[in-house]
This record gives structure tokens, C-alpha cells and sequence, in this order.
């Protein structure tokens, strides 16, 4: 049956039926901590440069709360959605149970909540949303867990995903050391694993995975290229980044931050799809070319480091990786397993567009504040981009999970 996009538009809004699957539930928790984690942000950032605009001091530092906000609570809500939704299909398995997933979403969504109320002044706040959070990724990886001992196979993607939630199951716990009284240095080590642990690994498997796959399917003679010694060789390359920069040992980070370059460029050019291409397929493949471009950026900062003992750049290279790949990904990505999920054509909104066009902007923007005069305004102005490249993008997606799938079948 074939559905247009805007199919069910006059549908009611049923909150119920964002428990019907996990994507859904996650997906939409993920989509509005999207939006509330960087209107806290932005009016900080704001407050902080223009003093009139009156805000909060946070305790702990804003900067901290952002880093694990953003590494523990949005991005892992759309990882839970996704990977809830896509374990038993790769693992061969039977569905998740309702009564499986709900916690996990009902665990991150409160914690957050309450980490920001805490931001705001809530004193109790912080701790809540640490054991909210904690709670929900417990239910998650006990969730996600027993499918890889059930599987009759060997699912090599389940299993690199798994890896990385561990990791930052770690660093919600190192988080949570700092919070309950250790030195700040728990924080710093969180921040680091939430980026090389979890973030970069969980994206870069789905990519493996996905990528190919989806061009194979509507680009003809394209032929999948996704040899498994890739993750082989990128997971020691970016755990002995993360162990240099845990330990501060930047001055050798170029001996993976070059390989990583490589690697990623490699993985960029096998996997380009030539020819003629729908834009919902294009979009993956420019996110994907923020890949490359970070640890070009990572790359030049590290050799720059070791040569002269200068930190050029500052946290640049983090913020493409983060806003460029990470945010690019996110919404082709999300936007692909929304339309399909929801029985609608696989096609790029007009919404999903602009949101994806405008964050591009929004990562040069920031990548740039740390070479800029007044990097805190461009700091503040990238936060508000943001928020104007994800509202309506997010408004969007937000109302197909609360209606029923646009072809009849159920989920």
C-alpha cells in the first residue's frame, strides 16, 4: 500500500501510542530533550555573554551538565529507541516486551528533566536525575543484554553497540562519582568516554551497518562495501585515543588521530554512492563526510600540539564531530526510520531539509567561534541555531508518534 508523507495529517494526537514500540517512545523522549537540553543551553550561554539576560549559576559548572546531558540523556534516547527496535531483527528474535522498554525511556526523560531542574536551582535535582538516569540505562543493557546470549548466531554489529553502552553505563557512573562528592576529574572522564566510548562507536557500527545497505537498496548497481576488519581496526584506534586523552597525553594523539583520518576518509569514499541518489540517501553520506572532516580538524590540532605545545582549535574538532556528524546523522537518520516506521514514503520533509541545511550552518558557525573575536557570542548564536534548525524539524516528527502508522499495520 502507498502512502504520501503527510498521510494521517488530520489523524487525533493519542499519547498511547507512543508505548505501541520502542522507537516511538524513544524517539519522541529523545526529539523533545533535543529541544529542552539546548534551550537551557542557549539561555546560558546567552546569560553568560550578555549579563542582562539574568540565569542561574549552575552547580556543577553549566559546561559539565551540558557535556552529560547531551553524551547520556538526548543523543542515548534515539540509541535505545533505535537499538531496541533493531536488536531482534539483526539478532533473529522475537520482539521486546512493552514492559521492557518503558523504563528505559521513563529512566533517561526523568533524569533528565531532573538534571536540569537541578541546573536551574532544584538543589536535589542533580542526584535525581543521576539515579534516573542510571536507572534507565540499567534497564536498557539488562534489556538489550540477554538477546545477545540468546542469539543463535554471532551478530558482530549487536555486539560493537553493546560494547559502547557499557562504556557509558561507565561514564554515567563516573558522572555519578563526581556528583556524590569525588574529584572533578570523575567528570572530565566522563565527558571523554561519553565521546570516544560511546557517541563515535554506537554511530560509526549503525553506519557500518546501515549505510550500504540503504544505498544497495535504491541506487542500482551499487555494491556494499562493508568488510568487518572496519570496526576491527576502529575500535583499538579510538579507545587508545580516549586512554591519551584520559591520561593527557596530547601530544601523541596524532598517532590515531591520523589513522582515524584515514580511515574514516576510506570508509567515506568506498561507500559514496554514484550516481543519481533521493535525498533522504544523500543527507546520510554528507553527515558522514563530517566524519573524516573532524579528524582532519582532530588531526592537524594533535600534530600542531606535539610540534609547538600550542591547543589550537581548542574544543573545534570536538563540535564537528558532535554537531556535524552527530547532528547530521541524527536527523537523516531519524527522519529515514520515522518515515518507514510510519508506513509513510522515504523522502525528505521539507522540515527534515531545513533542519538538516541549517545545522550544517550551525556546525561551521561553532567550529569557527574558537578561532573568532567574541567567541562567546558565536558560542550563544550557534546554541540559538540550533534550536531554529531543530524546532520545526522536531514539531514534525514529534506529531507521527502520536498517530497511527499511515498504512494500517500495527507498531
Amino acid at each position: 500500500m502507498t502512502t504520501r508523507p503527510d498521510s494521517h495529517s488530520g489523524s487525533p494526537l493519542s499519547p498511547g501510542l507512543l508505548a505501541v514500540a520502542p522507537h516511538r517512545l524513544m524517539f519522541f523522549i529523545g526529539a523533545t530533550n533535543l529541544l529542552i537540553a539546548m534551550a537551557w543551553w542557549a539561555a546560558w550561554l546567552l546569560a553568560a555573554r550578555w549579563p542582562g539576560w539574568a540565569m542561574p549559576q549552575s552547580q556543577p559548572y553549566a559546561g559539565w551538565v551540558h557535556a552529560f546531558v547531551m553524551q547520556y540523556q538526548v543523543l542515548p534516547s534515539f540509541f535505545f529507541g533505535f537499538l531496541l527496535t533493531t536488536f531482534p531483527k539483526w539478532l533473529g528474535l522475537p520482539e521486546i516486551d512493552r514492559w521492557r522498554y518503558v523504563p528505559v525511556g521513563l529512566g533517561i526523560f526523568g533524569g533528565q528533566i531532573a538534571t536540569l531542574l537541578g541546573a536551574l536551582g532544584w538543589e536535589a535535582g542533580i542526584v535525581v536525575g543521576l539515579w534516573m538516569t542510571a536507572a534507565g540505562w540499567l534497564a536498557g543493557l539488562l534489556t538489550l543484554g540477554p538477546l545477545l546470549w540468546r542469539e543463535p548466531g554471532t551478530t558482530w554489529h549487536a555486539r560493537s553497540c553493546f560494547a559502547a553502552l557499557v562504556l557509558g553505563f561507565i561514564g554515567v557512573l563516573a558522572w555519578g562519582a563526581f556528583v556524590l562528592g569525588a574529584s572533578p576529574m570523575w567528570v572530565f572522564a566522563s565527558i571523554k568516554i561519553g565521546s570516544f566510548g560511546l557517541l563515535l562507536p554506537v554511530y560509526l557500527t549503525v553506519a557500518h551497518r546501515m549505510f550500504p545497505f540503504f544505498a544497495s537498496r535504491v541506487v542500482p548497481g551499487y555494491q556494499p562495501w562493508r568488510p568487518m576488519w572496519l570496526l576491527a581496526v576502529f575500535w583499538p584506534l579510538g579507545l587508545v585515543h580516549l586512554v591519551l586523552e584520559l591520561f593527557h597525553l596530547y601530544s601523541w594523539l596524532w598517532l590515531v588521530d591520523l589513522p582515524l583520518l584515514a580511515l574514516t576518509a576510506t570508509m567515506l569514499w568506498r561507500w559514496w554512492p554514484r550516481g543519481d541518489k533521493p535525498g533522504l540517501l544523500t543527507v546520510l553520506f554528507i553527515g558522514m563526510a563530517w566524519l573524516p572532516l573532524a579528524f582532519a580538524l582532530y588531526s592537524a590540532q594533535s600534530v600542531s600540539y606535539a610540534m609547538t605545545g600550542i591547543y589550537w582549535l581548542g574544543r573545534g574538532p570536538a563540535h564537528a564531530l558532535f554537531i556535524g556528524f552527530f547532528g547530521s546523522v541524527l536527523v537523516a537518520m531519524v527522519t529515514r526510520v520515522t518515515m518507514g516506521h510510519a508506513g509513510r514514503a522515504l523522502v525528505m520533509p521539507g522540515v527534515a531539509w531545513f533542519a538538516f541545511i541549517a545545522i550544517q550552518v550551525v556546525a561551521v558557525m561553532r567550529v569557527a567561534a574558537e578561532t573568532l573575536p567574541d567567541a562567546g557570542a558565536w558560542q550563544a548564536l550557534a546554541a540559538v541555531g540550533w534550536l531554529v534548525a531543530f524546532a520545526p524539524w522536531v514539531a514534525r516528527i514529534g506529531r507521527i508518534y502520536l498517530v497511527p502508522r499511515a498504512d494500517g499495520k500495527p507498531g
